[in-house]
């Protein structure tokens, strides 16, 4: 099992788990979405303590990393809040994982710091030229209708819901985890987080075409029966990321690390081996 602990970036503190040497520079970090924490990449981050250090952080106001109202709700804050814990953690050389909202942190934090950032692996996220918002974040967005939402989610109905959405089915105890997670200061972070992002669709050129010049090496693993993010867009990727290889799970949802965690985990492993492996540019 992953080492557990926490990092305190600028007053705020957060969990974080490892695995691998504790004293390398070089990391694969993890990065989740909305809902999520860091306990979401506990076996990937097992598994890839055997090729290097690995770590996972739980983003501010999700999991159980405080939830402070003044925290500014929005993807450049979180790219500082990564960087802050990079810091903290000695790491200089990072290849990212990164998924759902995860990939927006991540992303933006790489835009930032392109020395540091080694590659990618892009789970069921990317740049997504003409994307629109999903139904749920269109209500999130939608003042008072939000709120209203918000304000009461029976724990029955949110297992419905999320089974409903992966018609491969999610482990169960990880449906409770994001439920248990998702308390009233989460559920006020998403609604800011939501509203503070412009739609993804209409800001993809500028962040494509300066990630492409980039050309960072990445691997695309994608649930093909993801509901909100389709499965049109993981080829589109090869247009902004040196892509070496797509891996479409097709009977997987929007987190194919959980639904097919074998399936997942042989198209990411090999994968970031071989960028461990890789010497660094001088």
């Amino acid at each position: 099992m992953p080492r557990a602990g926490r990092v305190t970036v600028a007053g705020l503190s957060s969990p974080v788990i490892e695995a691998g040497p504790s004293d390398a520079t070089e990391a694969v970090v993890f990065v989740h979405g909305n809902p999520g924490s860091s306990t979401d990449w506990t076996a990937l981050v097992d598994a890839t303590g055997e090729l290097g250090r690995a770590v996972a952080f739980d983003m501010p106001g999700f999991g159980r990393a405080d939830k402070p109202p003044g925290f500014d709700y929005q993807v450049s804050a979180y790219a500082e809040f990564l960087q802050g814990a990079l810091a903290e953690l000695g790491i200089e050389r990072v290849h990212l994982v990164v998924h759902d909202f995860g990939g927006p942190f991540g992303l933006l934090w790489g835009l930032q710091h392109p020395q540091a950032w080694a590659s990618v692996v892009l789970i069921n996220v990317g740049i997504m030229p003409g994307y629109t918002w999903h139904t749920m974040a269109r209500r999130w967005r939608t003042p008072v209708l939000g709120e209203l939402i918000q304000a009461w989610i029976p724990r029955s109905g949110w297992r419905r819901a999320m089974q409903k959405a992966n018609p491969k089915g999610l482990p169960p105890e990880f449906v409770d985890k994001m439920y248990d997670d998702y308390d009233r200061g989460t559920r006020r972070a998403v609604l800011k987080l939501y509203r503070a992002t412009p739609e993804p669709g209409k800001t993809a050129g500028d962040l494509g075409a300066a990630i492409a010049q980039l050309h960072k090496p990445a691997l695309v693993v994608w649930g093909a029966k993801d509901p909100f993010i389709g499965v049109e867009y993981a080829e589109r990727q090869r247009e902004f990321f040196e892509v070496q290889d797509v891996a479409i799970l097709q009977e997987s949802g929007h987190w194919p690390f959980q639904d097919d965690p074998q399936g997942a985990a042989q198209a990411i492993l090999p994968f970031l081996r071989a960028q461990l492996n890789a010497a660094a540019p001088v």
